[in-house]
């Protein structure tokens, strides 16, 4: 069906006990068997649990996918992604990624035999230069945190079939309302569920979502025997929070472009990374692969005693980690998200100590265009 129908329907049934509409939180550690070897579909809430298992075929319509799974957090969830390659293969990445993902990579599974690449993939020239024999994965965000590039999925899908690589897409920034990787060719999307999904800065969780069967049939298996999933009460807060991402969704996107408007015009900001500027670089593949632009920005004010003069002042902006809530979030990523990738790699990527990135709410757009003027008035 539509997205909105789906977003509000698939996955979930009314309780076949009560008819309550609302698929119920079932805290539960385990399940009565009706009989020795006979369960009801349901046997240890590690393994599965009704709750959870609504969620995750939910978010695989909206994605477009075969399987969904949940997990406890964004990173446990690209944990179990990168379960599919091993000792020895070599993974391309996005060269500006969100600082956890880079942690992960660099101080985790470097020490487990595995070997990363990180190149600018909006160029799929260099992107491909960067292969090797033993590339098993290209690993992508877009647009990037926090810098915002593009990669255009369609042509790097066609890049992984040829060299037979695993593509995986981090789909947090645009959710499944505005971007559809699965549906130009990528194997896997993933999510942090704790952003636009849920919505509500109140639960922390991640999704994968798959296509093809060995890949389900891997993560379904780590997501059991490693364990980390999401629990009842955080799967029904996001299944919560997904019934109104559309409209959720449309407000970010309204509000974003015309923060981003404002902040491009300001003799204060040196620059304004946001896709839904005619400026960006990949604004016409951002029209192409998007539906929207969504409502994160970035923008450089200069140097970090700037940032903070300018990070001190607002006040309907919160100053936080988190993006996507419902609420305006704001911070500076190089002291705070992405304090984990070392400094000189950020400045040679453009990624400078004066960046502040806004996760733009659902407020009415002119009080945050209000608080942002007096944040800059007083730098």
């Amino acid at each position: 069906m539509g997205f909105a129908t789906d977003a509000i329907h698939a996955g979930q049934e009314p309780d076949p006990t009560t008819g309550a509409i609302m698929t119920p939180i079932y805290q539960t550690s385990t399940y009565v068997l009706e009989e020795l070897g006979k369960t009801k579909g349901f046997d240890y809430a590690r393994t599965i649990n009704p709750t959870r298992l609504a969620l995750e075929k939910n978010l695989a319509a909206l994605e477009g996918g075969e399987k969904g799974f949940c997990f406890a957090s964004g990173m446990s969830a690209i944990a179990a992604v990168m379960t599919l390659v091993k000792q020895g293969d070599h993974v391309v990445v996005s060269n500006m990624t969100y600082g956890g993902t880079f942690r992960l990579f660099e101080q985790v599974l470097k020490g487990y035999g595995l070997e990363f690449t990180y190149v600018d993939t909006s160029d799929l020239a260099a992107t491909e230069k960067a292969l090797r024999p033993k590339t098993r994965m290209l690993y992508l965000e877009t647009p990037t945190n926090p810098l915002m590039g593009l990669t255009d999925l369609e042509a790097a899908s066609r890049l992984a079939k040829k060299h037979s690589l695993i593509s995986v897409v981090d789909n947090t920034f645009m959710s499944p309302y505005f971007q559809k990787p699965l549906a130009l060719g990528i194997d896997i999307v993933l999510h942090s569920t704790t952003k636009f999904l849920n919505g509500h800065s109140d639960s922390v969780g991640g999704c994968v979502v798959t296509t093809r069967p060995e890949h389900a049939e891997r993560i379904g298996f780590v997501q059991n025997a490693v364990g980390a999933i999401l629990s009842p009460f955080d799967s029904w807060l996001v299944l919560r929070g997904v019934k109104t991402l559309h409209l959720r969704m449309q407000c970010h996107d309204a509000n974003g472009r015309r923060v981003a408007d404002f902040l491009s015009r300001h003799p204060k900001v040196k620059r304004v990374l946001y896709p839904g500027l005619p400026t960006h670089p990949q604004h016409e593949l951002a029209k192409r692969q998007c539906t929207g632009f969504g409502g994160m920005i970035s923008f450089d004010l200069g140097d970090y005693p700037t940032a903070k003069k300018f990070l001190d002042r607002v006040k309907l902006c919160a100053l936080a980690e988190s993006l996507g809530g419902v609420e305006t979030l704001i911070c500076h990523p190089g002291s705070m998200t992405h304090a984990s990738i070392p400094e000189a790699e950020r400045n040679r990527l453009g990624f400078t100590s004066g960046l502040v990135r806004l996760s733009v709410g659902n407020e009415d757009v002119e009080d945050i265009l209000e608080d942002l003027k007096a944040g800059l008035a007083g730098i």
